[in-house]
């Protein structure tokens, strides 16, 4: 990392950086081409590791590119505010950020399923909701168990 004045170690601020986004942007490789597809998610810590979880439809191009090449690189952002916006060439960025890599490993038991669409949704809406393995099945559910990890940010100084 260029910026290490910038880096964010501590996991529990990497998970205060996590909780606030809704969206987290996910890279790919379609053969030789990239491809990069915003999805809701869910996550969990498990000591050192990030596990994010998604669900989507049964088929489309993204679960074609993925079942070709699992690797992935997913990236999250706090959307934060201009630094000094009147004077072009001294503009900047107040910012927190989360990117990682690792591999897609598709979800096939049907309670581990459950456990991920009730992690989505936690982070999603802010509530506990209960799924069944019937309501489980009718989606794709994949993971992403990151082998490596880092987080930025760039606070608004205090006043």
């Amino acid at each position: 990392m260029r910026r290490q004045d910038r880096e964010v170690k501590d996991l529990q601020e990497m998970e205060e950086i996590i909780t606030m986004c809704k969206t987290c942007h996910i890279g790919m490789v379609d053969e030789e081409r990239p491809y990069v597809v915003p999805l809701n998610f869910g996550y969990e810590r498990v000591e050192e590791h990030f596990i994010f979880y998604f669900h989507c439809a049964k088929e489309g191009r993204k679960l074609s590119i993925l079942h070709k090449n699992p690797q992935v690189a997913l990236e999250l952002s706090v959307e934060g505010e201009p630094v000094h916006p009147e004077t072009p060439c001294n503009s900047g960025y107040y910012y927190s950020s989360f990117m990682g890599e690792g591999s897609v490993e598709f979800v096939e038991d049907s309670e581990e399923k459950c456990k991920a669409l009730s992690l989505l949704m936690m982070q999603q809406i802010g509530k506990k909701v209960t799924f069944e393995k019937k309501q489980a099945d009718t989606v794709c559910v994949f993971k992403v168990d990151l082998v490596e990890y880092s987080a930025k940010r760039k606070p608004r100084p205090v006043q």
